[in-house]
C-alpha cells in the first residue's frame, strides 16, 4: 500500500506539472520559466535607463508588474512606459540562443514622449548594445534630437506628389 502511495504521489506531482492531455499547465509552466528569465534580463537593461523602475512577474503567471519605487504605477507617463517597453524588448534580445541569434534589433518612434535626459539615456542605452553586445540596432525615428545624435541614418525622401520616394543614406 505505501508503495503504490508513494507511485500516486509522484504521478500527482507530474500531472500538477504537465496538466492535461494538451498540455496547456506544462506549456504555461514552461512560458513562466521564460517569462522570468526575460524580467531578470530586462531588468537589467532598465537598471541602465532608469533605476527608479523595475519588473516583477506577478506569481505563478503570465502577467507582470512594473514597479516604480517613486510612485504608483498607475500614473506612468507615455514617455516611463516606453522606458519600461524598450526595457522588455532589449531583454528579449538577450534570450538568443546559439540556434536563433538576435543581433538586430529594431525601435520604431516612442522617442517623442521622452523628455530630453531619458531621451540621451535611451540612446547611450541603444549605443552600448552596439558597442558592448554587437547588436546592430535600427531606430525609425522623426525626433529631432535621434537625427543629430545617430552617425548613420537612412533616409525617406519623398519626390514629387505622385506617391514616390526615395531612399538618402546619410
Amino acid at each position: 500500500l505505501e508503495r503504490r502511495r508513494k507511485a500516486y504521489q509522484d504521478w500527482k506531482e507530474l500531472n500538477d506539472i504537465l496538466g492535461n492531455a494538451n498540455g496547456d499547465k506544462f506549456r504555461e509552466t514552461a512560458q513562466c520559466f521564460t517569462l522570468r528569465f526575460l524580467i531578470r534580463q530586462a531588468n537589467e537593461q532598465l537598471r541602465m535607463l532608469n533605476h527608479r523602475y523595475s519588473l516583477e512577474q506577478v506569481r505563478d503567471s503570465l502577467g507582470i508588474r512594473v514597479i516604480d519605487h517613486v510612485r504608483n504605477i498607475s500614473s506612468l507617463s507615455g514617455g516611463e512606459t516606453f522606458l519600461i517597453s524598450l526595457a522588455l524588448a532589449l531583454g528579449l534580445s538577450s534570450l538568443s540562443s546559439r540556434n536563433i541569434p538576435m543581433c538586430n534589433l529594431f525601435v520604431d518612434e516612442g522617442f517623442g514622449t521622452l523628455d530630453s535626459n531619458s531621451l540621451n539615456m535611451v540612446i547611450d542605452a541603444l549605443s552600448s548594445l552596439q558597442s558592448m553586445q554587437g547588436k546592430k540596432v535600427g531606430v525609425i525615428s522623426h525626433t529631432a534630437e535621434m537625427r543629430e545624435r545617430i552617425r548613420t541614418q537612412i533616409r525617406v525622401v519623398k519626390v514629387g506628389s505622385g506617391g514616390r520616394s526615395t531612399l538618402e543614406i546619410v
